[in-house]
């Protein structure tokens, strides 16, 4: 993927919350067609840096979001409009509208550019979230949490992104949710959405990414291609447990039967 255009690299990053330092000398790069996992403990600057990146917080170092260096404050919609999505941790629908109309709002800033093929956009938003052609009456408040990760995701689609960035997808979700979940994040990468995916499952995340970067005080502690992130005795101890190495060795033994 070496040779594939950079979509987004951050160089020297850092933001501070008042005298807080929330960031530290954060570079790291995500090409198209190419899913990067950012995993690491709670309060190391995950969501920070999803802010940052998204223009909604400010930050020293340098941010090139599709090879062009952003001078000052990024502005969020100018940023939607170049293909950078962002779906939140909370998810923030609209609870009391229905899901199709939680839908079509995701498509708005093309609708206002002239671009009226939000129609056929839902259609392959339906194709990929069934869950969601079932429920596209109902209001987005009645859903499942599990239906509601699909609903913040196919809305950010509707805008048809270069680059979407996901804020701990599985949050909350039960197990068999998760792996739908995250199978729905490989698929993007087949039909050339790339991701930005920070995690606390760090197993998850790492087994559906190609490159990883491990968060820790607000600074990058390793990175490495993702396979070789879950192999890394610092990571098992720390994240991936005495259970992830038995289910890298189980893998590795199955693959070499």
């Amino acid at each position: 993927m070496s040779d594939r255009p950079i979509l987004l690299e951050t160089s020297g990053l850092c933001v501070s919350h008042g005298r807080v330092e929330a960031l530290h000398n954060v570079s790291l790069r995500i090409r198209e067609g190419e899913i990067v996992t950012v995993i690491g403990p709670n309060g190391a600057g995950k969501t920070t840096l999803l802010s940052a990146l998204m223009g909604l917080l400010p930050g020293r170092g340098e941010i090139r979001h599709f090879g062009e260096r952003c001078r000052g404050p990024c502005r969020v919609e100018s940023l939607v409009d170049r293909g950078l999505v962002l779906v939140p941790e909370k998810r923030e629908l609209f609870a009391q509208m229905s899901v199709q109309d939680n839908l079509l709002l995701g498509a708005f800033t093309r609708y206002r550019r002239g671009q009226r093929d939000h129609r056929t956009t839902m259609e392959q938003i339906y194709a990929t979230f069934p869950r969601l052609r079932e429920r596209r009456d109902q209001n987005a408040g009645t859903l499942s949490g599990g239906e509601r990760q699909m609903l913040a995701m196919g809305r950010a689609l509707m805008a048809k992104p270069k680059l979407l960035l996901l804020d701990e997808p599985s949050l909350g979700l039960a197990p068999l949710i998760v792996r739908e979940i995250l199978r729905i994040v490989g698929h993007l990468r087949d039909i050339g959405v790339a991701v930005l995916l920070v995690e606390q499952n760090a197993r998850a995340a790492l087994q559906v990414s190609d490159y990883g970067y491990v968060l820790e005080s607000g600074e990058v502690a390793l990175e490495a291609p993702s396979r070789q992130l879950a192999d890394d005795p610092r990571v098992i101890e720390s994240y991936l447990g005495l259970g992830g190495r038995r289910s890298n060795t189980t893998t590795q033994q199955g693959e070499t039967t």
